[in-house]
Formats: C-alpha cells, structure tokens, sequence
C-alpha cells in the first residue's frame, strides 16, 4: 500500500480538486483508493458529500464520524485512536471525512514533536495517529493506495500529516507566489524528513507501527493555466519556465536543474489546463469532471472537454503509479 500526499504551503492551487479527480480515476481504473482529508478546511469531504450526508457526520454532540473522531480519545487521554468512519462513494472507492475541529490538534502535535527525542511513549502514539488512523481506513475498503489532501501551511499538524506519506506531489500554479512556496517548502520538508528519522529510531513502544515518513518528493503538477490555441499564455508561461529551476534547487536538491521548461522537465508529472466550466457543472451533479454526461450539461464543446479530461487525468493516474513504484 503507498500513501502520496498533495501538497504546498500556498493555498488555491487547485489541490484538493487534484486529490478528488485522481482518487475516482484510480477507483474507474480498479484500484481500491482511500481519500483521506486532513486538511482543516474539510474542503474535500465537501467536495463528496453534500450538506444533508454530512451533517450526521458533524454532531454539535456526540461522536463525530470523522478524521477527528478518530483521533479525539487519544487527545483527550481516554485511549488510543478509534477506527475511522469511511464513506464509499462508490465500491473501492472510500473517503476518512475531514473535520474542520482538526485545528484543536495542533498545539498536542506541536508539544509532542521534541518529546520524542526524550523516548516518550506517549509522543510516538500521538505523532504516529494519523498514520495509524489511515492503516486502520485503508484496511476497510482493501486499499491499494491512500491519497491525502493535506492544509497549505507549515505547520505542527501538516508535519504529523506528512509523516504518514511515502511520496509526495507539490501542486502548483505558474505564478510567483508558487515559486516562493516552493523555494520554502523544500527546506522544510528535508528538516522534516530528517528530524523524523531521528525520532523514529528512538521510539520506545514496542506495540504501534511507527510510519517511516518517507516524505519522498517525485515531482510537480502546474494547476490550472490558461490556455490559448492550446498553449499557455504569455503571462503565464514566463512563470512556467521557470518553475524547473526553482522546484530542482528548493525541492528536488539538484545542483544543476534538468531542464528550462515544464514540457521537457522529468519532475513535472503534468500541466493541466483550467477546463473552465466543467467544475461548476461536476459540482452540481456531485461527480468528476471526466465523468460528466449529457445529462448533467456536458453538451457541444463540453463533451470534448470532458474526453480532454478523461485523458489527462488517466495520463496523470498512470505517471504517478509508475513514480510510486506502481501502484
């Protein structure tokens, strides 16, 4: 089982649309997926539920059916996490419903951090939560891989986040807040992945499976661009040619980049273009894009953007199970 994290420490790059698409290409592929939403903004649970599934999920009392009902009784010191409730939208496909109360985690996850050096039991199985809640969902549905849509920041949770992932994917979009992002996401994933080696050799409770934090970056997605005659335009492109250099430096460690431009640049998984509105149309029949029928509006020029989808999205599927050691 691989579990890949999407993430940038700059938000609106079309992330959490990224983490939806590609968990339902892999299910219409046949690979039993788990979308696991520990972003605080709960923005892809959304995106699967409407407001009348999720609100039983949202008890103002009770147990919450969530990411963070999951991991309240290890918070709050009444035992250790609790299987996750996952949602199948459809068969092989399950979501761990995110919770916008996974903010209250942080400050436990923050003091946690340096207390692992001192061996602390109770520092690992808080650090080691996530991890252990996704297993403990993934092993539900039989799924092959868990694909987690995670916060733009960088802080204490996303850290413990991270933790759980064998690779990661850096959505961006061809602007100069993205090539900042980048540029400060780098650094700090290597400090994670190397502090948390540090830590996980020290662990001292013989009963959790500690998750080895890999934390491996294989490459970027340019988001939404626009295009013009199928090519980006000027505005844009100026951005994209220089994402190569910067993403190999801040993120790849590579000396000498391989490549000026996106097209020819071995770490970018794939340019996607903005397919206008085929969003607004998914949204409203609660489906992917790729999956859009004449039914739900996708009529004249629509239908050829929604093959145009299908096929970018079946690329991407298939480049990023390769870079994951297939999946």
């Amino acid at each position: 089982m691989k579990t890949i994290a999407f993430f940038n420490n700059k938000g609106g790059v079309g992330k959490t649309s990224l983490v939806y698409h590609l968990a339902w290409m892999y299910a219409r592929l046949g690979v039993n997926v788990l979308a696991a939403d520990l972003d605080p903004q709960a923005n892809l649970t959304s995106m699967f539920l409407n407001d009348e599934e999720l609100e039983p999920l949202w008890p103002e009392n009770g147990e919450r059916r969530t990411v963070y009902g999951a991991l309240r009784p290890l918070l709050e010191g009444t035992g250790d996490v609790a299987a996750p409730r996952v949602v199948e939208p459809e068969p092989g496909l399950g979501l761990v419903v995110g919770d916008l109360l996974l903010a209250i985690a942080e400050d436990e996850l923050s003091s946690q951090w340096p207390a692992c050096l001192d061996r602390k039991p109770r520092a690992f199985r808080v650090l080691s939560a996530l991890a252990r809640i996704l297993r403990q969902g993934a092993s539900q549905i039989d799924a092959q891989v868990i694909l987690v849509d995670v916060g733009p920041n960088l802080g204490a949770f996303n850290r413990a986040a991270l933790v759980t992932a064998d690779s990661v994917v850096v959505p961006l979009a061809p602007d100069l807040y993205s090539l900042q992002g980048l540029r400060n996401l780098g650094p700090t994933l290597r400090r994670w992945q190397e502090e948390w080696k540090e830590r996980r050799e020290r662990n001292p409770v013989g009963d959790i499976e500690v998750p080895e934090g890999a934390m491996r970056p294989i490459g970027y997605i340019v988001m939404q661009h626009a295009v013009r005659l199928d090519r980006p335009v000027k505005a844009y492109r100026r951005w994209m040619e220089r994402i190569p250099a910067v993403y190999g430096k801040a993120v790849a460690g590579e000396s000498t980049p391989q490549a000026t431009i996106t097209d020819h640049d071995p770490n970018c998984l794939a340019t996607l273009k903005h397919y206008r509105s085929l969003m607004p149309l998914a949204q409203e029949a609660r489906k992917p894009m790729f999956a859009l029928k004449a039914a739900d509006g996708a009529i004249g020029g629509h239908a050829a953007a929604v093959q145009g989808c299908y096929r970018d999205f079946l690329a991407l599927a298939k480049t990023i199970s390769k870079r994951v050691e297939n999946i």
